[in-house]
């Protein structure tokens, strides 16, 4: 009996060892997925380490992030199959960005990533992972013949903690730190719907914690384009992913800002008493995976406005997602109060996430003035939207029903027009914002985009949404009451074309659109929560153009944003000479130059 317990106990463990290696190596790579790798070059094939590498999915949102090592090799496994984008960013580079990447079951992905100054690619081959089972015949026999399936331990020695320094143990913590420099200048912003307040100078920098945290800081300085006197705005914010799905985020924001008095109100400009404009916002969201193709996006925001007056207010909102896959994603949204400034950041960060974050920073609440009491804004809004990808088309329907409270829109009118206790100074120009009161829309949409390659891509969506129009034509009004009384509503249909790409070899990126309406009417802009649609009007130019300065920690952009050219969708209100309109999207011309890191 002896001689013959030891081949078979060899004979056990080999089979123990063999099936042990069938095992790992089949579940590596679970049959019902797949993984996407690759590595990053820069132009001369050297690798490149610390890229942060981003993984959306076909709606365009963040799915995961990683970091490439060493080798500029990266990785993503256990991927549900589906259609992903993949989007690179490296100091001193042109970020790199490859879309509708098929993922298959047990399918493998490579990806070779070549970036450069001026124009960066992504070459993908997919190739099939080699077949396995989650168990093999053998390891089946041997745990069938086997008595008792044992642990086995052993003891290791202790090891003493080596000595690191306080400082290392500190930076060590902080990984994938990226961050952002801007210069701007050009014809100052307005308070109106969809405007950013840009004082001239944006930073923005974000660094992860212990892997599973994200830290933000975000600033704006500079002098306000009317009154010459500086402002400042400062954001942070801070988020964790947890196993369960979620990733609550806390943000904090703070603005102080001048704005030059009207004639007539008393108030000497620079003077001790010059009031100042200050906000402060507290805002949560979070997300909850209710069921496995269902999430909800909630929080809320919490706004403190100080301007002779005081006002405190709660914005919340919610967001249900029902996601079927290829058959499309149905969302329905309900929000109050000011607008979602913090889940429209979280919905675009395919475009940066801090470029989201100095979005967010410069939408400043909606405010203006009623019988010399400040107003803020205030809107109910229930949405709902269908999205389908197919292929390299998208697919989008969308309808909604919004109701307005204290709506403010950009008048421009002779100074005696209105009373200048109804009349709130701009941020940046030398017009007013007026409280046109209350009003109530509905409007439905449908659009189509279609990608041309890897560089390119082309758009279309048309609607019917409520409008403003002026009933007393051309004759004048006699007071604010007046003026509000005359303004009503309507229904008008509007189309918007939008194409945008990058030059080949120059990398020169253009963004265009144009949105046709009936110009002699004010079409509020409705921000859409559901979709990724866009209801702009006029002709809109943004160029973005990489400057090639190499050996730099840092690579440099010139911008230039010029918004609705042709000066269309100004409602005329009467008054002298037929000087006086309303609107809601000025015209506008600035640039700048961008420093990222």
């Amino acid at each position: 009996m002896k001689q013959n317990s030891v081949p078979v106990k060899s004979w056990l463990a080999a089979g123990l060892l063999s099936g042990l290696l069938s095992t790992a190596s089949a579940a590596s790579l679970n049959p019902l997925q797949g993984e996407i790798i690759g590595q990053v070059r820069n132009g001369s094939g050297v690798a490149q380490m610390g890229a942060s590498v981003y993984l959306y999915n076909r709606y365009d949102e963040l799915v995961r992030r990683s970091l490439s090592n060493e080798q500029g090799r990266f990785g993503f496994e256990a991927l549900v199959p589906d259609l992903y984008s993949i989007r690179v960013i490296l100091a001193s580079f042109v970020p790199a960005e490859r879309r509708n990447i098929a993922v298959l079951p047990s399918s493998e992905n490579r990806l070779d990533i070549s970036l450069t100054s001026v124009l960066s690619s992504i070459g993908v081959t997919s190739t099939p992972s080699s077949p396995g089972t989650l168990m093999t015949d053998d390891w089946k026999w041997v745990l069938r013949t086997s008595q008792a399936t044992r642990p086995v331990l052993r003891f290791l020695p202790e090891l003493e903690p080596k000595s690191v320094s306080t400082t290392h143990s500190i930076l060590a913590g902080f990984s994938n730190t990226t961050g952002v420099v801007k210069l701007s200048a050009g014809d100052g912003q307005s308070f109106t719907r969809g405007s950013e307040q840009d004082l001239g100078t944006a930073f923005s920098i974000a660094t992860s914690l212990a892997g599973s945290s994200r830290v933000q800081l975000s600033g704006n300085v500079g002098y306000a384009g009317n009154s010459g006197l500086p402002g400042a705005g400062l954001r942070t914010s801070y988020s964790r992913a947890t196993e369960n799905g979620s990733s609550p985020q806390v943000v904090v924001t703070m603005r102080q800002v001048y704005l030059a008095p009207r004639t007539g109100s008393g108030i000497v400009l620079g003077s001790e008493n010059t009031p100042a404009l200050r906000t402060m916002s507290l805002a949560f969201i979070d997300k909850a995976e209710v069921l496995d193709n269902v999430r909800i996006d909630y929080g809320f925001d919490f706004q403190s406005v100080s301007y002779f007056d005081r006002i405190n207010y709660v914005s919340p909102f919610l967001r249900a997602t029902f996601d079927a896959g290829p058959q499309g994603r149905v969302r329905v949204a309900f929000t109050s109060g000011g607008r979602p400034t913090e889940l429209l950041a979280r919905d675009g960060q395919q475009s940066g996430e801090l470029d989201q974050d100095l979005t967010a920073l410069a939408l400043m609440p909606t405010l203006s003035l009623s019988n010399s009491h400040v107003t803020v804004e205030r809107t109910q809004n229930l949405e709902i939207g269908y999205e389908r990808v197919a292929g390299s088309r998208t697919y989008s329907l969308g309808a909604y029903a919004e109701s307005v409270s204290n709506a403010a829109f950009m008048i421009s009118a002779p100074g005696d027009f209105l009373p200048a206790g109804d009349l709130l100074p701009d941020l940046g120009s030398t017009s007013s914002i007026f409280n046109v009161g209350s009003y109530h829309r509905t409007g439905y949409n449908a659009a189509v985009k279609q990608t041309l390659g890897n560089h390119a891509e082309v758009s279309v969506a048309a609607g019917r949404a409520g409008v403003l129009t002026n009933q007393q034509g051309e004759t004048s009004f006699a007071d604010s009451g007046a003026l509000r009384a005359g303004i009503r509503e309507s229904q008008r249909v509007w189309v918007t074309v939008r194409a945008a790409g990058t030059v080949p070899g120059a990398g020169t990126r253009i963004a265009a659109n144009y949105g046709w309406t009936d110009f002699r009417v004010l079409m509020p802009a409705h921000l859409f929560v559901t979709q990724a649609s866009t209801q702009d009007l006029g002709v809109n130019l943004y160029v973005r153009q990489p400057l090639p300065f190499n050996g730099m920690p840092w690579r440099m952009e010139a911008t230039a944003d010029l918004r609705n050219l042709l000066a269309q969708g100004y409602l005329p209100l009467g008054g002298p000479l037929s000087r006086s309109v309303l609107t809601n999207s000025p015209r506008s011309l600035r640039g700048g130059l961008n420093f990222i890191f």
